[in-house]
């Protein structure tokens, strides 16, 4: 099912305005409240199944989609279109984070971004070549989760003191053990196969208290996708997640010791709750060299991760000027101190 928001004024599709939190028209520049905006003006077109292709209600066309698509535009004549069928029943997710940051604010951020690279070639800094960007709904479990740990280890208090003409290192032992029971709420996991864990991972953190509940004309204007895994086949990728956080939390409750030998250390954990949620991502597209580099932007935030291309000739001579600057200085203290530099 194809979903078009139409204006009540002059009936052309309205997308989601990421600065006003509303839907927008472009044509009359007429503004609707997401919870308010009345449903008569939706207007929907039927598919048999899920198929790839759908007809744009707008002017007609055929619009592609591979089976993953759930909101998208039409390559003829704009309109943003939300694919419903594909986000009901276990397919609909529970809660949303809206873009707040429009496409021409991404776009600017990341000029910036470019020209603040000291190491990446010069024609690589005029963000001139961006072969697209693209505002997309990535889909996310989002995990309330329990932590049962367990921790036996052996401490050690050493003291080092001098008496007389002697030297002496003293060394007590410890048993340590813990009983700890954490909980970690709103861990987020992506849930596309088609996006880098890595670079999705680096996008967070999210103000996750700006969730909304989920309505369908967030995502008009916007490209968006289900999820490819569910939350059980995710659970081992967020006990991962987690691992280095609980950790770090049992070190911190084992303090004032010269080592720590860790014997036994179980943790159990339990999912007291999962969500499916959309958050908002730009991702930017760009050639260079005859090559392709991405780079996403959290749609909230701002915040660019990717890794640019790098210059070998700035970074030999920014290696260059380093070697050459310790060497001066290094001339200078030898010189002052009466003696010199081989």
């Amino acid at each position: 099912m194809l979903v078009h928001y139409k204006c009540p004024s002059c009936g052309s599709d309205m997308a989601f305005d990421s600065e006003t939190g509303h839907l927008s028209c472009d044509s009359c520049g007429r503004e609707e409240h997401v919870d308010t905006y009345d449903d008569i003006y939706i207007e929907r077109s039927f598919e048999e199944d899920e198929a790839k292709e759908y007809q744009c209600e707008n002017c007609g066309a055929v619009v592609l989609t591979d089976k993953d698509t759930t909101a998208t535009s039409c390559s003829f004549c704009g309109a943003g279109v939300v694919l419903a069928d594909r986000l009901s029943g276990d397919l609909a997710p529970v809660k949303v984070i809206p873009f707040t940051i429009s496409k021409e604010e991404a776009m600017e951020a990341f000029r910036k971004w470019c020209k603040n690279g000291r190491l990446t070639p010069k024609g690589f800094m005029t963000a001139d070549r961006v072969k697209g960007i693209t505002g997309m709904y990535v889909p996310f479990w989002m995990y309330d989760l329990d932590n049962d740990v367990e921790v036996k280890a052996t401490a050690t208090k050493v003291n080092t003191y001098t008496r007389g003409e002697y030297r002496y290192t003293e060394t007590h032992y410890y048993r340590v053990e813990r009983d700890i029971d954490v909980s970690y709420l709103k861990v987020t996991v992506d849930a596309s196969e088609k996006l880098d864990d890595t670079l999705m991972d680096k996008l967070e953190p999210y103000h996750y208290e700006e969730l909304k509940a989920f309505k369908t004309p967030y995502l008009a204007g916007y490209l968006a996708e289900k999820y490819n895994y569910t939350d059980k086949e995710l659970f081992g990728r967020v006990k991962d997640k987690i691992k280095t956080f609980i950790d770090s939390y049992i070190s911190s409750t084992i303090t004032g010791y010269s080592s720590v030998d860790y014997h036994q250390k179980n943790i159990r954990t339990t999912q007291r709750n999962s969500y499916y949620v959309l958050l908002p991502v730009w991702m930017v597209y760009y050639d260079f060299d005859k090559q392709e580099h991405t780079f996403a932007m959290n749609g909230q935030t701002g915040k660019i991760v990717g890794k640019p291309p790098l210059s070998y000739q700035k970074a030999a001579i920014w290696f260059a000027s380093i070697a050459g600057g310790s060497f001066v200085v290094l001339k200078t203290i030898a010189l002052l101190l009466g003696g010199d530099l081989i």
